[in-house]
């Protein structure tokens, strides 16, 4: 049972909704689920929140050496940012961003880091309760679903 804990938690680091789904397929409890799901949502904010310059600095800024383009996505990001700003970002992560997505995006416009901390964590405990709440009352009808489309 801890290693399924831990194997969600790192997935769900990488995209929120693999904690609902597979908390639910894994058979942990409603509760267990919200809080595999928030673990795994805040430790990829902590981990990009406190070095994602350096990763972007170090990594991708060497790995892509090459001139800043303003492109869609990146004129996308600006967008959102410009329109929605810190809480409004820390509430979209969960169902347009992915946790790492999100939380570069608010380091890289130089939110503080307590506030992204703060902003991200009742996103994730907002949608992780509610995603959690629909997919153990409706698991059985839209689990499939879910499955066959990912």
């Amino acid at each position: 049972m801890f290693w399924k804990f831990v194997s969600i938690v790192l997935l769900t680091m990488l995209k929120f909704i693999a904690g609902p789904t597979l908390g639910y397929a894994g058979g942990f409890s409603l509760f267990m689920t919200i809080i595999i799901t928030v673990t795994g949502m805040m430790l990829s904010v902590f981990l990009f929140t406190f070095l994602g310059r350096l990763l972007k600095q170090k990594l991708l800024d060497r790995i892509f050496a090459r001139k800043r383009k303003f492109t869609r996505r990146n004129r996308q990001f600006i967008r959102i940012w410009k329109k929605y700003g810190l809480n409004g970002v820390a509430f979209l992560t969960p169902i347009i961003f992915t946790p790492i997505g999100g939380t570069l995006l608010l380091t890289s416009f130089g939110s503080p880091k307590r506030k992204i901390l703060i902003s991200m964590f009742a996103s994730a405990v907002f949608w992780a309760v509610i995603f959690s709440t629909l997919i153990h009352i409706f698991g059985e009808q839209i689990l499939p679903e879910i499955m066959r489309g990912a």
